[in-house]
């Protein structure tokens, strides 16, 4: 198969986690266990998988303190990116107006943007890779696909609830989550047609340690809070385990 298909398999398979999301009536509880996985899901894909991933890259290029101040400047420069992008999202008194004053599906339609800003920024680069890899070896990029899919999977059900729970329509979350899965395929398309010259393995791995550092922002910062509020304290703490053990499965995949 051609390696943009690759990464055109990898991202709709986002879509299918949203399409997940049309099973349950989505509530305050739902609301609670998917923000509470959203962010377990962030946390353990940006400090097991990216960071490790790029850190192993680094050290064959620079001394071990350069590497980490390396990797750790990065990571906060994702952060303050974050910070920035979450300055320019509308503010909750804004969204309330939008919501019928509504506060629950105010903060669940912040939350909604946040987490989907963060996983189009995380599925550009990995849709490059996706399609690096299948061009290098068809193989590898069938393995990759299949992988990066697996995980692909609980990404789209975290973005899939809180927009279905704003919007009250279970058919928007599950377009919105397919919508941050075509980022992949954007990305790879991209990539063949323009930047191929750019993308070096450096420039790739600065790259995802950039989008750690925005996911663990967005995690710490707005989903975990948004778990850990009463009155479903327990039930987003289930979903935080729940993501970092699923996100943990799907990186175990990977080839």
């Amino acid at each position: 198969m051609h390696p943009l298909i690759f990464t055109t398999l990898a991202g709709l398979s986002t879509g299918l986690g949203g399409l997940l999301a049309i099973l349950y009536r989505p509530t305050r509880r739902l609301l609670a266990v998917s923000a509470g996985f959203a962010g377990g899901v962030m946390l353990a894909a940006s400090l097991t998988d990216l960071v490790p991933g790029a850190l192993r890259f680094y050290r064959g290029y620079l001394p071990p303190l350069g590497c980490g101040g390396a990797v750790v400047l990065l990571l906060a420069a994702g952060m303050l990116l974050a910070a920035l992008l979450g300055h320019l999202l509308p503010e909750e008194a804004e969204l309330a107006d939008r919501m019928a004053g509504d506060a629950a599906r105010t903060a669940a339609l912040r939350t909604a943007l946040f987490t989907g800003m963060a996983l189009l920024l995380h599925n550009f680069p990995e849709g490059v890779l996706t399609y690096f890899a299948g061009t290098a070896d068809p193989s590898l990029g069938l393995r990759t696909t299949l992988a990066i899919a697996l995980h692909n999977i609980p990404e789209g059900l975290a973005v899939a609830v809180p927009f279905a729970f704003a919007l009250r329509s279970r058919l928007g979350g599950a377009l919105a989550a397919l919508a941050s899965g075509l980022a992949e395929p954007a990305g790879a398309l991209l990539a063949m047609l323009f930047l191929r010259r750019w993308f070096t393995p450096g420039f790739l791995n600065g790259t995802v340690v950039l989008v750690a550092g925005v996911m663990l922002w967005v995690a710490l910062a707005q989903l975990l809070p948004s778990a850990w509020a009463c009155p479903h304290r327990k039930t987003g703490l289930r979903g935080i385990v729940a993501g970092v053990l699923v996100m943990l499965l799907g990186i175990a995949a990977l080839p």
